[in-house]
């Protein structure tokens, strides 16, 4: 055989090995082993969002918290034990809600057909499909992640980017998980829906910013006014506050009009405008109908759906959410 023909075998193979690696997560993935899957997911979150429409941002949350520590692998939904703390009782995720809701999707799969579909596909579906739901953009999900055995409370303070984060600290941690400087301004868009609870998100910018009694400058005057009167004690953990007043039940680009306006909710919304790439992002979205906001939000979803993912034989499909096998 010639150089050339053994050169081309060799990359033929690389290529093929990448294509295994890259194809581990499939479009219709359960169509042979539970054919209802995606409807059964679909139907419930039909039946239900209509009637708890906030939910759908509190189940994108999960979605993106759980990716963030050991990958989509539903380990946020595993309970803690008289030996460990897990992530869903770690301080970022201790206002994360829709855990019921996830465990009545996966009740209805297990008896449609039993130990076939994971709790992490069921997480990424409904994320999904509740944005849908409600109005906002539809994106890929190729499923086939399997369930983490692993959760640890840590793990969730160190993977999690937090409220308070700087540009810098937000780029370094997506950049851990493989997600650009794109796909930081993208995800945030999510918070064109939901809500926050003043304390911890952002109380600190209000009453105590550098530790001396001080407001954050970067922050509107008015806005602070607004917040202040809602959250009137830097403890507050009660209270809560839409992430984009007046339209957080709807998908749409007002997010990023208030973050042009200083009326970043958090320290970490406001922190995508001091950087020019990132605020470049920022004035090409709003300079663009609202369809390359729904198309780019998309590919940064499902870019981060395939964080180091569990698939084949590595961890496994749980009964029951909560628990491991």
């Amino acid at each position: 055989m010639g150089t050339m023909g053994l050169v081309a075998i060799i990359f033929l193979g690389v290529l093929a090995f990448l294509g295994s690696v890259q194809g581990q997560l499939e479009l219709g993935f359960y169509d042979k082993s539970c054919p209802k899957a995606e409807k059964i997911v679909l139907d419930y979150v039909k039946k239900h969002i209509p009637n708890a429409p906030s939910l759908a941002a509190a189940l994108l949350r999960m979605h993106f918290h759980d990716c963030f520590v050991r990958g989509c692998d539903a380990s946020l939904l595993l309970n803690s034990t008289s030996t460990n703390t897990a992530e869903k009782d770690s301080p970022p995720n201790l206002t994360v809600r829709g855990f019921g809701f996830i465990d009545g999707v996966k009740s209805l799969l297990e008896k449609e057909c039993p130990g076939i579909v994971s709790c992490a596909d069921v997480v990424s579906l409904v994320a999904r499909d509740s944005v849908v739901t409600i109005g906002g953009p539809f994106w890929r999900v190729p499923t086939g992640r399997r369930d983490g055995t692993v959760s640890n409370s840590t793990e969730a303070l160190q993977n999690i980017p937090a409220p308070a984060f700087n540009f810098s600290t937000l780029q370094t941690r997506f950049a851990s998980k493989g997600l650009n400087v794109t796909d930081l301004v993208l995800l945030s868009g999510g918070h064109t829906i939901g809500i926050a609870h003043c304390n911890p998100s952002f109380t600190n910018r209000l009453y105590n910013f550098t530790g001396k009694g001080d407001m954050d400058p970067s922050l509107d005057s008015e806005y602070a006014q607004v917040l202040k009167k809602k959250c009137k004690v830097p403890t507050d953990n009660t209270t809560i506050f839409e992430m984009d007043p007046g339209s957080f039940r709807t998908f749409d680009l007002s997010y990023y009009r208030l973050l042009l306006k200083r009326r970043g909710l958090f320290q970490s919304d406001a922190a995508l405008t001091t950087v020019s790439t990132a605020k470049s992002i920022i004035n090409d979205l709003l300079n663009a109908p609202l369809s390359k906001f729904y198309e780019e939000f998309a590919l940064s979803m499902e870019k981060m759906g395939r964080i180091e993912v569990k698939t084949g034989t590595t961890g496994e499909i749980r009964k029951k959410c909560a628990v491991v096998n």
